[in-house]
Formats: structure tokens, C-alpha cells, sequence
């Protein structure tokens, strides 16, 4: 029998604050440039969430049933660990996008029917990562679909419910937020390469190999940090206080460039999300004050 507690952590809550801060961060544009539309940011955000705990359930039955969560380091898988059935894993993450889909058709509806493709495609984007038979994930093409679906169309989509038109600080700040949001997986994937070569799991981090996947997290972090200096010159300077996420991301940064592996990185998942939130908060206060 599968508890509460197994299905709570089955749905990865540390990845949470990747799906809360592209929501957050698009409704400081729209503030901004506009006005916020708390009720249609507030059904932005249960899709976010609601597709983050989709995509968490679809890949650990994916993977599960795959057997690449075998001998895993990281937290506990449901399929992989035998905590609960394949069949009850997947009807999880297909609830979960039926939460997503429903919200979402509450805000096509009262923005642009066109969004409801949109949603189609970041549901079989979630579904896809690392199910079907050509899992992308497998591909070593995760980080390019998280920088595109949870960074420029998840904060650019929560802008446009809001404004209805396009904005371009919603495009740099979906670039921020979406090169942290790679660098989440980019610190997962590297410690998985141990146990995704012998799975036949091709993840980018095993593409790249150990030394340049570290590069390439750093290198992510400069790219959220000059993202936010690209908002801040296309809104307003005060924006600046975003860089301030850096005090939280540098301490990941040094364990990953330092050659941490297995356990050892596992804190820096939940630093990166982290300062992928405190981005969004710094970021958005000021375009929320000044709005």
C-alpha cells in the first residue's frame, strides 16, 4: 500500500520552486507593462505546478519501468523502488495533466483559443521526456525542452494571459529563469552519469562527460544573471536587485566546479531551485512596486 507520504515524495517537491517561478516572474512583467491579472497569474501557476508533478510522475514510471531507476543515488523513485505499481505511477501523472489541461482551458478560453495548442504541446513535451519509444530525454535534448517549455514559454505564456500582447522583458526573464531551470538537470543528469551509461540513457551530462557538464552549469548561472540585467535595462534599473540570487547560487556553483559526485550533489539541486525562486523574487518585486 502505497502512503501519502510515498506519493508526496514521488511528485519530487523540490523541483516545485522551478514551476512557481516562471509564473511569478511573468506576473512582475505584466505588472509592469500593464497590470496584473491576479486570478488568470493564479491558473498559471496550477498549470505550472500541476505539469511539474505531471512530468516528475511520468518520468519516474518511464524510468521505472525502463529499469534506469534501478540503482539509483538520488531520492526515492516510486516505480523504481517498488513503493507503488507503473499502472498507479502513470494514472498519477495523467491526473496531473488533466489538472493542467483543464486550468489551461480556462485561460485559452478567456485569452486565445490558439493556447490551447500550446498546452497540447507541453503535455506530450512532459509526457515525452522520457516516455514513448524516442524518449528526448534519452537524447541528451532535456535541457533544450526545460530552457523552452519551463523558461521562455511558461514566463512569456504567463505575461501574455495577462497583457494579451507580446513583451519582450518576458522574453529575457524566460531566459533567466530557463537557464536555471537547465541547470537543475544539468546538475541531475551529472549525477546520474554513473548509472545512465550502463542504462543506455544518452542525457546531455553523458554527451558533454564529467568535466564540461560542470562547465556548463556555471556557465548557466552567468546566463540567468545577465538575463537579469537584460530585464532590468528593458524595464527598470531597481531590476538590479535580482543579481542578488547569485548569493544563493555560488555556493552550488563552487560544490559542482569543485568535482562533487553522487550524494555529494544532491544539496545542489535544491541550491539551484532555490535561487531559481529567489531570481523570480528579486526580480519581480521591484516591476511589481513600480507597476
Amino acid at each position: 500500500m502505497t502512503s501519502s507520504a510515498d506519493w508526496i515524495a514521488g511528485a519530487r517537491p523540490r523541483t516545485l520552486p522551478a514551476a512557481v517561478a516562471p509564473v511569478l516572474a511573468g506576473t512582475g512583467v505584466a505588472a509592469y507593462v500593464d497590470d496584473a491579472v491576479w486570478w488568470k497569474a493564479l491558473l498559471a501557476l496550477v498549470v505550472s505546478l500541476a505539469l511539474q508533478v505531471g512530468v516528475n510522475y511520468a518520468n519516474d514510471y518511464s524510468d521505472g519501468i525502463r529499469g534506469t531507476d534501478a540503482d539509483r543515488v538520488g531520492p526515492m523513485r516510486l516505480v523504481g523502488s517498488g513503493a507503488a505499481t507503473p499502472r498507479a505511477v502513470k494514472s498519477a501523472a495523467f491526473a496531473a495533466f488533466g489538472v493542467a489541461a483543464v486550468a489551461g482551458l480556462v485561460l485559452a478560453a478567456t485569452t486565445a483559443w490558439w493556447l490551447v495548442a500550446v498546452g497540447a504541446v507541453c503535455v506530450v513535451a512532459a509526457w515525452t521526456y522520457t516516455g514513448g519509444d524516442k524518449p528526448y530525454g534519452y537524447l541528451g535534448l532535456g535541457e533544450v525542452m526545460v530552457f523552452v517549455f519551463f523558461g521562455l514559454v511558461a514566463v512569456v505564456g504567463t505575461t501574455f494571459v495577462q497583457t494579451q500582447q507580446w513583451e519582450w522583458p518576458a522574453l529575457y526573464a524566460g531566459v533567466g529563469i530557463g537557464a536555471l531551470a537547465c541547470a537543475i538537470l544539468v546538475a541531475n543528469n551529472l549525477r546520474d552519469i554513473p548509472t545512465d551509461i550502463p542504462a543506455g540513457k544518452r542525457t546531455l551530462a553523458v554527451r558533454l562527460g564529467d568535466e564540461r557538464t560542470r562547465y556548463l552549469y556555471a556557465f548557466l548561472v552567468l546566463v540567468a544573471a545577465a538575463a537579469v540585467v537584460a530585464v532590468a535595462a528593458a524595464t527598470t534599473w531597481w531590476v538590479l536587485v535580482g543579481l542578488g540570487f547569485l548569493a544563493r547560487a555560488l555556493p552550488p556553483t563552487r560544490v559542482v566546479l569543485g568535482g562533487a559526485t553522487g550524494p555529494a550533489l544532491v544539496p545542489v539541486l535544491a541550491g539551484t531551485g532555490a535561487s531559481e525562486l529567489l531570481w523570480s523574487v528579486l526580480v519581480a518585486a521591484p516591476l511589481l512596486l513600480l507597476g
